[in-house]
């Protein structure tokens, strides 16, 4: 069985690497919680409380949320 990775053995490329992904992470997760906690509920597709616990899996719970989760107003044109 091959032997788990320190973060020292890393290369400076493979750290910069996971760490920008955990920062994308963090911003669209923190994004979509902040759009979920402000947006009335009649605007989500279902709970808020499942939205909320579907966010925290990494980037497919965001995106999956600004994709599905959200129902967009289309704005009315004026006559």
């Amino acid at each position: 069985m091959a032997q788990k990775k320190k973060w020292s053995d890393l290369t400076s490329g493979q750290q910069t690497a996971i760490l920008v992904a955990g920062c994308i992470q963090l911003s669209l997760a923190a994004t979509a919680w902040a759009d979920l906690a402000r947006r009335p509920a009649s605007q989500v597709a279902g709970s808020k409380a499942k939205w909320a616990a579907i966010i925290a899996i990494n980037f497919v719970g965001p995106l999956a949320y600004f994709a599905r989760g959200r129902k967009v107003a289309v704005p009315e044109v004026p006559s």
